[in-house]
């Protein structure tokens, strides 16, 4: 997230909304949100009712869902996904720009 947070500036120019979808339930997620003051929106899913739909991994070694990025446009149609298999093998803020660009 803290990628995400670092550019949130130019995902906002990109008419971009980030939504991060977690396994935590409500309360915790409030908790982290107002402890680390996130400008995004943050979604709990502790029953992973939104990981099954999009069929990201539960990996019980590594402690809990794998990390996944998506990139749905505003008809709903998911134009972009990487499951990750841990947090350092994520995209980098300029790949996302780029393929913002390109919707």
């Amino acid at each position: 997230m803290a990628q995400l947070r670092q550019d949130y500036n130019q995902f906002i120019e990109k008419n971009t909304v980030i939504l991060v979808i977690g396994p935590e339930d409500a309360k915790a997620f409030q908790t982290y949100w107002q402890a680390h003051d996130l400008p995004f929106i943050g979604l709990p899913d502790p029953k992973h009712s939104v990981l099954k739909l999009y069929g990201q991994e539960v990996n019980l070694f590594k402690l809990g869902r794998m990390p996944a990025q998506m990139i749905i446009d505003k008809q709903g149609l998911l134009r972009f996904i990487h499951f990750g298999h841990d947090m350092s093998d994520i995209p980098e803020n300029p790949e996302l720009f780029t393929l913002l660009d390109t919707l």
